[in-house]
């Protein structure tokens, strides 16, 4: 099994080393291993399971809710019906702000046009 070293995790997912470290402080990557010397490896699994903690950061699900799930992924099969209801209400929660985000972007359009007509 390919293991990648935190740095090299970094640089695949461009994302700090300390963020990283910051999440497995945190308890959101529970399943690291590390080598004789206490650096952290990461598998395929590893690197899978830290893409998806970064995707629900980016979509501002909070630390709290991510722990959660990384729990419900730890103890099994039997979560997986809580993960989906997680996962469906964190979806209508990112669209519901995509649609604020697409709303409040066609007023800051309405301001550039006013602005651009101002100046010519």
């Amino acid at each position: 099994m390919k293991y990648r070293s935190i740095s090299e995790a970094s640089a695949k997912l461009n994302i700090p080393e300390s963020t990283i470290r910051y999440y497995e402080k945190k308890g959101l990557l529970p399943l690291i291993e590390r080598d004789e010397a206490g650096r952290r490896l990461f598998s395929e699994d590893q690197m899978a399971l830290l893409e998806t903690v970064i995707c629900l950061k980016n979509t501002h699900m909070p630390i709290s809710g991510i722990k959660q799930y990384m729990d419900w992924i730890i103890e099994g099969e039997t979560t997986i019906p809580l993960r989906l209801e997680m996962m469906t209400k964190h979806k209508q929660a990112v669209l519901a702000e995509i649609s604020l985000m697409t709303e409040s972007l066609i007023g800051i359009d309405v301001k550039i046009a006013r602005y651009t007509n101002r100046n010519n």
